[in-house]
């Protein structure tokens, strides 16, 4: 096939992006610009599949797998993470294609399957150096604990991502650059991220032998759980191999019981995001001695003077199996009315990606700081907080205003109405 052609943007083709399923030939290309970006054309997929799993889980267990809060509460962090997106290309993309231009050894041919191949094995053994880095690193692992802050275990979960994560992670990939072509590289980046959605479920037990060489379920599942035994393992991207290799795997046992140690007990994506960052200043602050401030913020999140690289496991608090989730009792009309809402939000964030190229750089800051202003509303609406009434007033009043005066659109121009009442 011709670079640049119709490869990778065809839905069968976007579907099997989901599981790593295209083969080289329908996944090569010369340059970066040629490569699709998967993660955005599969948004509809992530949506059926979430509804799918809403039916499983219902004909299965006749419950829901998950929460109205803090299934929000997921989806505004998955939103919150792309924004910077929106405005600057992706760090990993900038900072690979950077070394690959000035410092690259030699280049391996981007048509070639082996190189394909090669790459497969290269991203995801970064993202196992990574991933481990962050659970066994307090600042990596401060922005990395977004992601298991849920109490619930479902493909919302999957889309829980941090907004600071990525300027972390870009440099364990640079040694791939000084050989690997970038429009190889960024297209397994995405391969290696789309596949971790579907394994973030609970209707899939056990896989057979795929078990032993791929990432599924039942290992990801482990590596969520807050249970003892479940504490910094199964770190692997898409093959479980090198957890297998480096000591690190963990089948799973016991019912897993998912979340922080210490969970955050907040649905406010903004909260989520900063007060990890916020305990490590308050810590590096109060914490006597040079040395110790510095292991602050490089040892584990479990140190403290005078204990291991990664604290003491007899300190994990005990699993007793009646943990409670965070779940703050709201009125059911509150929660339609931010689900609802929410949903608008979801249109003005998918029309803007449509549109941001013909956008001035006003108007997307416009939309992306009203997009943050909802979202952190919402978290507050779902605690119950005293205060959430009047910064929701506040919000549809700018929302009036703005809408009115052209800066915010629909992708359905028939709902105009509708928004506004």
């Amino acid at each position: 096939a011709e670079a640049g052609g119709p490869r990778g943007t065809a839905p069968g083709q976007q579907l099997r992006a989901l599981f790593y399923a295209l083969p080289p030939a329908e996944s090569s290309f010369r340059t970066v610009e040629e490569v699709p970006d998967y993660v955005e054309k599969s948004i509809p997929f992530f949506i059926a599949f979430i509804g799918l799993e809403f039916a499983v889980s219902w004909i299965q267990k006749r419950k829901l797998p998950g929460r109205i809060n803090d299934g929000i509460s997921s989806l505004s962090l998955g939103i919150l993470s792309r924004l910077p997106d929106v405005l600057f290309r992706s760090i990993e993309l900038i900072s690979y294609i950077y070394v690959w231009n000035n410092y690259r050894l030699f280049e391996l041919p981007w048509d070639s399957a082996w190189t394909w191949y090669l790459t497969l094995l290269g991203v995801d053994f970064a993202y196992y150096c990574f991933h481990r880095m962050s659970h066994e690193v307090n600042i990596l692992w401060a922005a990395h604990q977004v992601h298991h802050s849920s109490e619930d275990y479902n493909l919302f979960t999957a889309l829980r991502q941090s907004v600071v994560q990525k300027y972390t992670s870009w440099m364990f990939n640079l040694p791939m650059a000084l050989f690997i072509p970038p429009s190889v590289f960024a297209v397994h980046l995405q391969f290696n991220l789309l596949y971790q959605f579907w394994i973030h479920t609970e209707v899939i037990t056990k896989l057979g032998p795929l078990e032993w060489i791929l990432n599924t379920p039942s290992h990801h599942r482990v590596h969520h759980g807050r249970n003892p035994y479940c504490i910094d393992k199964n770190y692997g991207g898409t093959l479980i191999i090198w957890d297998r290799i480096f000591g690190t795997f963990e089948a799973e046992d016991a019912k897993v019981v998912y979340g922080l140690t210490h969970p955050v007990n907040s649905f406010d994506p903004i909260m989520l995001q900063l007060r990890p960052l916020a305990h490590i200043w308050n810590t590096f602050w109060a914490t006597p001695g040079f040395c110790n401030k510095l292991s602050v913020i490089f040892k584990g999140p479990g140190w403290g003077p005078g204990k291991p690289r990664l604290g003491l496991p007899e300190e994990i608090p005990v699993i007793t199996g009646k943990e409670v989730p965070f779940n703050p009792r709201v009125p059911a009309y509150l929660n339609c009315y931010a689900l609802v809402h929410f949903a608008v939000i979801v249109d003005l964030y998918t029309e803007l990606l449509a549109s941001v190229t013909m956008l001035s750089q006003g108007t997307v800051l416009l939309r992306i700081g009203f997009i943050i202003l909802s979202l952190a509303s919402f978290g507050l609406l779902m605690e119950n907080k005293s205060k959430a009434g009047i910064l929701e007033v506040i919000r549809c009043l700018v929302f009036i205003g703005v809408y009115k005066l052209g800066y915010f659109r629909s992708q359905f121009s028939f709902l105009g109405y509708a928004y506004e009442v």
